[in-house]
C-alpha cells in the first residue's frame, strides 16, 4: 500500500481547500483471534459492491470530502496490510465520526475473513 501517494490524493482533491483534516486507519493482520488462540494467517476477500456502497455513504456524511479505500486480498500472514482507509473532511468531530462508522461498515459489510490458526 502506498500510504504517502494516497494522502496526497486527498490533499490534492479539487476541495482540498475546506480540507482541515485527513484521518486515516491502517488494518494489519494480527496474531491472535478475537476468539481465543494465535493465528499464523488469514484469508481476506472483500465483496467490492458492498465497499462501494459503504464509502458512497460515508462521502455523503457532514463535512466529507473524500474516502479513499484500499485493500489487500487473499492469504495474508500475521504483520501484512489488511486495509488502508483515508478520509479528508473539515473538523476533527466530523473526520473521526466518519472514520469510525467506515471503518466498522467495511468490517460488518464489506469483508470476510477465515482465521488460520497455529496448531
Amino acid at each position: 500500500m502506498e500510504i504517502e501517494k494516497i494522502i496526497n490524493r486527498i490533499k490534492n482533491h479539487e476541495k482540498a481547500d475546506g480540507i482541515g483534516m485527513i484521518a486515516s486507519h491502517l488494518g494489519i493482520v494480527r496474531g491472535f483471534s478475537r476468539k481465543g488462540g494465535d493465528i499464523s494467517a488469514v484469508n481476506v476477500k472483500y465483496d467490492m459492491d458492498a465497499l462501494n456502497k459503504v464509502i458512497a455513504h460515508i462521502k455523503s456524511m457532514p463535512g466529507i470530502i473524500e474516502v479513499l479505500v484500499e485493500v489487500n486480498e487473499g492469504h495474508l500472514k500475521v504483520g501484512d496490510e489488511l486495509m488502508f482507509v483515508a478520509i479528508g473532511g473539515d473538523i476533527r468531530e466530523n473526520v473521526f465520526a466518519a472514520l469510525i462508522e467506515a471503518v466498522n461498515r467495511i468490517k460488518k459489510q464489506a469483508v470476510s475473513k477465515e482465521e488460520i490458526f497455529i496448531s
